[in-house]
């Protein structure tokens, strides 16, 4: 039978799932086998050498748990695409040892959530953490673009909490609002006749970005803002 172990896609599998491990990401090879479209005896065969992971099963790995293709071939150091954890545990705020009550969702997994928000195995597979403070079942999502400056920066991660359907929204807030896409903006109300006609989402970056109106009907789930975690210093 063949020796993979020297194989350095096959080393770099081994950490990622001990590394996914140890982040209580995966609780099993079941688990990961699962989401890799697998068995568990196949997963166990990567990890002691005997058989090579297949491509298949890599771009899953890749998409599934935003793991970085780079490091899997032995080109970067940076096992995630986009490290959030390290980003979070180095907030002074932040309590690794605390309840993780908030569901990270970075740019990347944005047009995932607007389908898949209220899939438990799709936000389970996601990063969570906590802040002292901050209570119940939030969702924190990467800003990326300049729509909302100077409010919010590109980068900068807003915490919020979910909104039932039929709960009040108030003028001039800043929200997310989920629709086919996921966008932070500050909502209007757009009314004829007395009644809400639409909704108005408008940019803080005006001078670049004109509001628009959506039809509340198209709405999948809307997020009032908590919170704004940011790198970006004071000027």
């Amino acid at each position: 039978m063949a020796n993979f172990s020297n194989n350095i896609v096959n080393q770099r599998f081994k950490k990622v799932f001990e590394t996914l491990e140890r982040r209580n990401l995966i609780k099993s090879k079941s688990d990961i086998a699962e989401k890799l479209g697998t068995y568990n005896h196949v997963i166990n065969s990567i990890l002691k050498g005997d058989r090579s992971i297949t491509v298949e099963q890599l771009n899953k790995l890749f998409d599934v748990y935003n793991i970085n293709a780079n490091y899997l071939f032995g080109r970067s150091d940076e096992l995630f695409q986009h490290d959030f954890d390290q980003q979070i545990a180095s907030m002074p705020f932040s309590n690794q040892n605390g309840r993780k009550n908030i569901t990270l969702v970075p740019e990347k997994a944005l047009a995932g959530y607007a389908t898949q928000h209220q899939n438990p195995a799709f936000l389970d597979n996601l990063l969570h953490f906590s802040i002292p403070g901050l209570n119940g079942e939030l969702v924190a999502f990467e800003i990326s673009g300049d729509s909302m400056m100077p409010t919010i920066t590109s980068g900068d991660i807003i915490v919020c909490e979910k909104m039932e359907r039929g709960e009040p929204i108030r003028d001039n807030q800043v929200y997310v609002i989920v629709t086919d896409v996921v966008v932070a903006k500050r909502i209007q109300h757009v009314k004829k006749s007395s009644r809400l006609a639409e909704l108005r989402l408008i940019s803080d970056n005006g001078k670049v970005y004109q509001p628009y109106n959506i039809d509340p009907e198209e709405i999948r789930q809307i997020l009032r803002v908590k919170c704004r975690l940011t790198t970006h210093a004071i000027s």
